[in-house]
């Protein structure tokens, strides 16, 4: 008697997880076009990351993207002596991969009296077309962090919390100028 039991116990919970499985796939495509979606064969992702729907990210953007606040930013930062009057932010970051990262540089670089296409020459990887014999190269010929780049420029600095302050000051300036 007591293995009947086990047996009828062992089939209930099968057939109720079956039901249960059939109902959390949920029902088919409806609308317009659901046709086409029923015969598509198409896994949909099961990383749950990818169902969030991010936005785009302002401080890595490419810099024509955002005329509007390349213009505020650019005459905040000539205003604080970052940039030279007749210069723009679009060619002076144009090597730079982000707005961030170009503002913190121009920060970095007015903070310790370093120049600029010395400082983007040793953040991009890339010599730049300007004179550049006064400045310490790495060796190496790939991008290097603000912090790496500070210590090659200027070892006596103290690199991390130079490059953390000009981070800091560069993401002050984005939030004034997204407003």
């Amino acid at each position: 008697m007591k293995k009947q039991w086990i047996v009828v116990g062992v089939a209930i919970m099968g057939v109720s997880l079956a039901a249960i499985g059939a109902a959390a796939q949920g029902p088919g495509p409806q609308g317009v076009g659901a046709e086409e979606a029923a015969k598509s064969h198409a896994p949909r992702s099961y990383n749950p990351i990818k169902w969030v729907k991010k936005g785009p990210n302002t401080t890595t953007e490419p810099l024509d993207a955002k005329s509007d606040q390349d213009k505020r930013l650019t005459s905040k930062l000539q205003v604080q002596g970052l940039l030279p009057a007749n210069t723009s932010l679009t060619d002076t970051c144009s090597a730079i991969k982000g707005l961030d990262e170009c503002v913190a540089a121009l920060h970095a670089g007015h903070n310790l009296g370093l120049d600029f296409n010395c400082l983007k020459s040793n953040l991009t990887g890339m010599r730049t077309g300007t004179e550049m014999s006064s400045c310490t190269v790495a060796t190496r010929k790939k991008p290097m962090s603000l912090s790496n780049a500070i210590h090659v420029l200027k070892p006596d600095a103290d690199a991390k919390g130079e490059a953390k302050n000009a981070e800091k000051q560069a993401h002050d300036d984005l939030k004034g100028a997204r407003t």
